[in-house]
């Protein structure tokens, strides 16, 4: 915890001491021994909480040690201390006043499971005994949930509102310029669902200047966690030093999201699976291609909050791959049907490629075959044939389920395999080709070459290419 202070000292002046976190009393009174005798510098801001089970937190002792070790950490420097509201209801505002008079107060209250049906009724509560400021954690099973609860925030000052869950963790950056007083972000261990380290708050999102100019983009999809767009995007913003953030967003439900995209005020976003081709309906216009491909993974809010949309994954595959094989002519076998596999294939045939279908479910297979003059392909068939390159379009072999492979090693009779998948950048398909001898593509070629694409629809600049091809190398060595 000690080596956690000093971490968080680097990146942040504002610090909550989860003293409840600790083992047993004489750890933390060792702790804040500590900190009395080494403060922290005059400009740091601490915050110390020592929450009881009976609030969510993980100290076990009684109420009245919990005020001693908030009264120990006041003595120690620190300047605010949290207190829950089951701790609260039960403590004489006189005995708060001559234990812990010195210190400012946060009056919290968290609800773990859903989101309390009256806001208003939990915020007049806490805000009874009249402390410095309240605090309503909440968690949030769609962006409706909170935003609501930072609207909260908009209703006074000294209100800090934190949506949790997984749904909601682009709030994390966005809570602040929507009014709350403070987010929160772990050193290491995360606290609460949907939380955001403090290195990537302060370095890749850059949540400390995140204002109401700072234009907001995104990445839907489901899942979404082991997304590297963010990565990409946001590097090529902080390199043009443009006041933009790009998140990601787990989108259950795409009319969650859209109707979010005003109050966010979302400016653009990239599309992955399995939203692809369900955006569609949802477009007030879209480009030729993207349309004629059936799938869009970039999206453009025009005025009015009007949606038009695109597909770069079409630009993706060209650069990938037409430098490798010469397109026209060649017989390639694409695995999948969803929206990657439909932007392959339509840039595969506009290239000259002869193609065949493969799938799960042969009547999308026949139905794309179609769509691009080419043939579908029965899996047990795959054995006798060869082809010049075979692609897979499908997310089998991505992170977290790295162990899998599309096709066994027999099945692949072809001189390359171009695997969209970039994360891991070398599959379990790829290390196979390989053993064969054969030439193999990552996806992260792809990958760059669409996301700097979309970066250049929203931005109408060139895109940094280096710098954000750079800043995903680093975070696939640093992942592996």
């Amino acid at each position: 915890m000690w080596q956690q202070l000093r971490n968080a000292l680097e990146a942040t002046k504002t610090i909550e001491l989860r003293l409840d976190w600790l083992k047993h009393d004489s750890e933390i009174t060792r702790f804040l021994r500590q900190l009395a005798a080494s403060p922290p510098p005059p400009h740091a801001v601490m915050i110390a909480t020592c929450r009881r089970r009976e609030g969510g937190g993980e100290y076990r002792g009684t109420i009245a040690r919990q005020l001693i070790h908030l009264a120990e950490a006041i003595r120690a420097g620190c300047q605010w201390y949290d207190l829950e509201i089951e701790s609260a209801r039960l403590c004489p505002p006189e005995l708060l006043d001559v234990l812990l008079g010195e210190g400012r107060r946060i009056t919290s209250a968290h609800f773990f499971e859903r989101m309390p049906a009256n806001l208003t009724q939990v915020v007049k509560e806490l805000a009874h005994s009249e402390p410095e400021a309240i605090k309503v954690s909440a968690h949030c099973r769609s962006l409706a949930d909170g935003l609501r609860l930072l609207r909260l925030a908009r209703t006074r000052r000294n209100i800090i509102a934190i949506p949790m869950g997984e749904v909601v963790l682009p709030l994390r950056v966005l809570g602040p310029r929507e009014g709350s007083a403070l987010t929160y972000a772990p050193v290491e261990t995360a606290t609460a669902p949907g939380q955001i380290s403090l290195g990537d708050m302060t370095t890749l999102y850059r949540g400390g200047r995140v204002s109401r100019k700072t234009r907001v983009y995104g990445v839907i999809g489901e899942p979404v966690g082991h997304s590297l767009s963010p990565v990409l995007q946001n590097a090529g913003f902080q390199a043009r030093k443009m006041n933009a953030v790009y998140l990601p967003f787990l989108v259950h439900d795409l009319r969650d999201f859209l109707g979010a995209i005003k109050s966010l005020g979302i400016a653009g976003f990239s599309v992955t699976l399995p939203h692809k081709e369900s955006i569609l309906r949802h477009l007030n216009s879209c480009d030729p291609l993207a349309a004629s491909i059936g799938a869009v993974n970039t999206v453009v809010v025009r005025a009015g909050g009007k949606l038009h949309g695109y597909n770069t994954d079409y630009v993706g595959v060209l650069r990938a791959l037409e430098r490798r094989i010469p397109l026209r002519g060649s017989r390639v076998l694409i695995l999948g049907s969803g929206g990657a596999a439909r932007a392959v294939a339509f840039a595969l045939a506009q290239g000259g490629a002869a193609l065949c279908i493969c799938t799960r479910r042969p009547a999308r297979a026949r139905s794309l075959a179609k769509a691009v003059g080419g043939e579908a392909l029965a899996r047990g068939s795959l054995r006798r044939e060869f082809f010049d390159a075979i692609v897979n379009a499908t997310p089998v072999g991505m992170y977290p389920r790295a162990d899998q492979s599309p096709l066994k090693a027999d099945e692949l009779n072809c001189r390359l395999v171009f695997d969209t998948i970039y994360r891991p950048q070398r599959t379990i398909l790829l290390r196979l080709a390989e053993r064969r001898g054969i030439e193999t593509v990552s996806g992260l070629e792809m990958f760059v070459a669409q996301g700097t694409a979309q970066w250049e629809i929203w931005t109408g600049e060139r895109a940094p290419v280096k710098q954000m091809r750079d800043a995903v190398l680093r975070a696939l060595a640093y992942a592996s």
